[in-house]
């Protein structure tokens, strides 16, 4: 029982909500079988077993909705966990059809509650779309999150080595879509070197200037936090020139 009760499990694809309920109800029926057999329990045991009996009980209304939702969930990690190697545009076109899939299941399964899981599942999964799939192109991608992690973790302790800092520079957060991707190109492939495409001008530039609009939002948040009264003043006296009549 304490070994059931305290396993977290794996989520979100372990759940441990119905890991513990399945347990439950093999130690229930254990104890069941052990009555049935001995034909009476120590007390200890008997309470335990009706103690059991009577949760699972209370609760069997609350478990098929989540795992009819739950199903789903696994049916598209083993999507994309890919042991298959399709490239990504199978990828892409194999999830698109289950997603549809989900979206006739939210809308039709007479359990409210499993047609807002699923409704949520299919729009959250959807609003990850544009960059779910480019693992599957380039083997340098990292799949799930954890790798993700892995890579960021990497990369912020070799600019704490280079820079001598003891944590990672705050200009991370706005251009850590060029530090970090240019970072892990130069370990990953050092033999390649600095490759321009042609035309890749005009894209510097594109992300130069949007690079450049992030860092001028985070001025003006530092400006404000350090002075709010002085930002506020400038703010309302620029208001009223353009608010007077020319």
């Amino acid at each position: 029982m304490r070994a059931a009760l305290t396993d977290d499990g794996l989520p979100p694809l372990a759940a441990p909500g119905l890991k513990l309920h399945e347990r439950l109800m093999h130690i229930a029926e254990s104890l069941d079988w052990l009555a049935a057999r001995s034909g009476a329990l120590p007390g200890g045991l008997d309470r335990l077993r009706r103690l059991l009996r009577r949760g699972l009980e209370e609760t069997a209304a609350l478990w098929p909705p989540v795992r009819a939702a739950y199903r789903w969930v696994r049916l598209v990690a083993f999507l994309l966990e890919n042991k298959a190697k399709r490239p990504a545009r199978e990828v892409r076109r194999r999830l698109g059809r289950l997603l549809r899939r989900i979206r006739q299941a939210a809308a039709t399964d007479p359990d409210a509650s499993v047609r807002a899981q699923l409704g949520h599942f299919a729009k959250v999964t959807r609003s990850y779309w544009a960059g779910l799939f480019w693992c599957y192109a380039s083997e340098d991608v990292p799949r799930t999150n954890n790798d993700l992690e892995h890579l960021f973790g990497s990369h912020r302790y070799h600019e704490r080595r280079a820079s001598g800092r003891k944590r990672a520079s705050p200009g991370l957060v706005v251009l850590g879509s060029v530090r970090v991707a240019s970072g892990l190109a130069t370990r990953l492939r050092p033999e390649e070197g600095l490759r321009l495409p042609e035309g890749y001008v005009e894209r510097w530039r594109g992300m130069r200037g949007h690079l450049e609009r992030r860092r001028e939002a985070r001025r003006r948040q530092w400006r404000f936090r350090r002075d709010p009264d002085r930002y506020l003043n400038e703010l309302e006296e620029r208001y009223l020139q353009l608010s007077l009549p020319s």
